[in-house]
């Protein structure tokens, strides 16, 4: 219990310590405290993307600068895609270049370990879940400039006519329930209120589409777009040296209205790689749709507070508009407790939405997000023969008991599970393992996203299918361990992706079979693996990425308390071995042969990262407060009852402290990002204001409060300036959805 909450001490005394001056201080730049007194060592990342088709390679470097005058250790806990497969590291200092390997975890924390202890430059990359990561970079000599180069391959989503790639670029504050042990591995060290982290990031990512590209776009950051020939174009940030505080996405669709089936093959001649990209039927409008029993999951805990419970509400508000009136259902809303608002499902009546709403509508961001009790009761079953039960999720799934919640919702196959991911930066890990096992779907839903558009693809995606009850096989050439083993039911326009291995070259035809609208369904497809294939070689680290997934599965629970069975542990490490990928139980390691520092122990650093757009600091205070309780001591057994006693009392008191001060806060506070609602007044400051609609009338009245016009994208994003002072009028505007700062 002490080792869960040993992190948050650490940061409550590091956000105690004063903030000393320094006479080299720059506007943004976050210094530490202490000794050392000097810039954050972690100044830039630089993201370098080349997506083909429907893969991608991204490069990942990360630019560590030791100001002080004595060795220092930088560690920097950062996010990357979870279905990513991360298969390269190297360090560069100066013009030597030092290959990271994959070992054993324990054998690359022991070389790194070695390397410090003897003034060695070294850099130890760890995996804490799929999608966290821990750099560790050792005796960065005084005024030395240290740059790690990570490398992964993914596949790009397709739905609907769009491609999608997302870049995440911050690890949210996350909620440590006592299951899980080592928590601190996953709760980076967040910058103080008013501070920046005092480093940033610039993407490119290069597009060769195959096809015409047409609608290229970011609906989160503002890009430069070159365009080469008809299917070739690359876009970077406009800011090269933006804030990392949310996920960068960008969207593109091609010529056609609909992409052709792929097959992607690689064979090094001695084991041949495939991925089948299948395109599903066109969608089948029932006759008649089977009534749902849908029951709505709201998160409503302190890191939901201001901007995501607000979008949340947008959301519910068209979500309920859309029930059928055949349909019943419930809502359940959970943060360090829970509240269920009927004692079971009801119909879909117009008195029973509106009371919906009213209990929607009050709720407020506040406490711990404890997940799983919710997670039981949603998926419990009622016993309807007359409804599929349907359970929808909206949270920013900010909880380090991820693996838990996933092996929960395996235990309930006869539900179907979505989920809604709200905000700026959420763990995308969770959520979209949650519509995997739930055999549903996931819809995230930016701070800007449109909550009608939202709502109504989960409603078509909820009525009906495309594509039921899929199975796959292959014949005429011999394939083996092709995964999902359990491909997924299709919900939208997007591709069934399959990965596996061949024996041996040769032609052969795939047959895929599924229900389409109630009616058998199939299609067969030609294939020719080849015997010698030297393009597509990511193949294999997705192969291998695949099935470590699938392993994983076997005991999720038990890869979150650090005892799954030593088979599969060891089958997941000599994956991780052999295909050189990062795995919970294998590390990317490089020693610099070099000694620069013989003098004792370099100064470790943890370096601070930003608050995810839009989440509040006094929501995140309001989600820990009670979580820091069980630091009092529990060694006596005569201390127990008392300690409960005060726990009982702050679980009580909690809750209603912080409605009080909810409930007073202006609505139109939350169109506001928190970090301008500290700005004064007397200043002018560069912000993004989007509208819900734009009109002649409108301008005037923003031109009226002091904004000046820099910069339009589609008529519903302005940048430009404004006077501090005149923030909040303007948040009062109907039409204004949402105030962010701009760097």
């Amino acid at each position: 219990m002490k080792t869960q909450y040993s992190g948050w001490v650490a940061m409550a005394t590091f956000l105690a310590l004063p903030m000393a001056a320094a006479p080299d201080v720059t506007p943004g730049s976050l210094h530490m405290n202490g000794e050392l007194n000097q810039l954050c060592p972690l100044k830039h990342t630089d993201v370098q993307a080349e997506i083909s088709g429907f893969l991608a390679r991204v490069s990942v470097t990360q630019e560590f600068v030791n100001p002080t005058s004595h060795a220092i250790e930088a560690v920097y806990k950062f996010p990357l895609p979870g279905d990513a497969a991360v298969d390269g590291m190297e360090m560069r200092i100066g013009t030597r270049i030092v290959k990271g390997v994959v070992k054993r975890r324990e054998e690359a924390e022991k070389l790194f370990d070695d390397a410090r202890r003897r003034g060695q430059t070294a850099a130890l990359l760890n995996q804490e879940r799929p999608n966290i990561f821990t750099q560790a970079v050792t005796n960065i000599g005084p005024g030395e400039r240290v740059r790690i180069v990570i490398q992964y391959v993914e596949t790009v989503k397709y739905e609907d006519g769009h491609y999608e790639w997302v870049f995440p670029m911050v690890v949210g504050p996350r909620y440590i329930p006592s299951s899980v042990p080592n928590g601190a591995d996953l709760k980076p060290n967040r910058a103080p209120q008013g501070s920046r982290a005092g480093h940033d990031i610039n993407v490119r990512v290069t597009v060769d589409a195959g096809l015409p590209l047409r609608k290229l776009t970011s609906a989160t950051h503002l890009v430069d777009t070159l365009r080469g020939d008809a299917s070739h174009a690359l876009v970077s940030l406009k800011n090269q040296q933006s804030i990392p505080n949310q996920d960068f996405i960008l969207r593109y669709a091609v010529a056609g209205d609909r992409i052709d089936d792929a097959v992607l093959t690689h064979h090094n001649g001695r084991d041949g790689f495939f991925t089948l990209i299948l395109q599903p039927p066109a969608r089948v409008q029932p006759a008649e749709v089977t009534p749902k029993e849908i029951v709505f999951v709201i998160d409503t805990s302190g890191s939901m507070m201001g901007f995501p419970l607000e979008k949340i509400k947008e959301v519910m508000r068209f979500t309920f508009d859309g029930l059928n009136p055949r349909d019943r259902f419930n809502v359940i809303t959970f943060s360090g407790d829970q509240h269920i608002l009927f004692p079971a499902p009801v119909a879909a009546t117009p008195a029973n939405i509106t009371a919906a709403w009213e209990f929607v509508r009050h709720r407020q961001g506040s406490g711990g997000t404890e997940m799983l009790p919710a997670i039981r009761t949603a998926l419990t079953s009622s016993g309807s023969k007359d409804h599929v039960r349907v359970v929808c999720f909206m949270t920013d799934g900010e909880v380090g008991n991820d693996l838990e919640i996933l092996a929960e919702i395996q235990r309930h196959p006869e539900a179907r599970v979505f989920a809604f991911g709200i905000g700026s930066s959420t763990n995308r890990f969770l959520l979209d393992g949650m519509a995997r096992h739930g055999r549903g779907e996931v819809e995230y839903v930016g701070l800007s996203s449109e909550a009608s558009a939202a709502a109504k693809r989960f409603y078509e995606r909820v009525r009906m299918p495309l594509l039921t009850d899929v199975s796959f096989e292959v014949s005429g050439v011999p394939v083996a361990e092709i995964y999902p083993r359990r491909l997924p039911d299709v919900f939208s326009a997007k591709p069934v992706v399959v990965v596996g291995r061949y024996n041996k070259a040769g032609r052969g035809i795939v047959r895929v079979r599924g229900m389409a609208a109630g009616k058998p369904w199939w299609r067969e497809i030609a294939v020719d693996f080849p015997a010698q294939e030297s393009k597509h070689d990511a193949l294999a680290s997705l192969w291998a990425r695949r099935k470590i997934d699938d392993l994983m599965n076997r005991d999720l629970v038990g890869l979150q308390r650090g005892t799954l069975d030593g088979q599969t542990k060891e089958a997941i490490t000599q994956l991780g071995l052999t295909y050189k990928l990062m795995t919970q139980y294998t590390s990317f390691i490089a020693v610099d042969e070099k000694v620069v520092y013989q003098s004792g122990q370099p100064h470790r650093i943890e370096v601070p990262v930003e608050m995810p757009a839009g989440v509040s600091y006094a929501g995140m205070q309001a989600k820990t407060s009670m979580a820091i309780a069980p630091l009092v001591s529990m060694d006596a057994a005569t201390d127990r009852a008392r300690v409960e006693r005060e726990i009982d009392n702050l679980v009580r008191q909690a809750p209603r402290a912080a409605s009080v001060a909810l409930v007073s806060e202006p609505a139109h506070l939350n169109k506001l990002d928190p970090a301008l609602q500290a700005i004064g007044a007397g200043r002018t400051i560069k912000v993004e204001i989007w509208l819900t609609a734009s009109n002649p009338a409108l301008l005037t009245k923003l031109k009226q409060l002091g904004f000046v016009l820099a910069n339009s994208e589609n008529g519903q994003r302005l940048i430009g300036t404004v006077p501090s002072g005149q923030l909040r009028a303007i948040a009062e505007i109907e039409e204004v959805r949402l105030i962010k700062g701009v760097r």
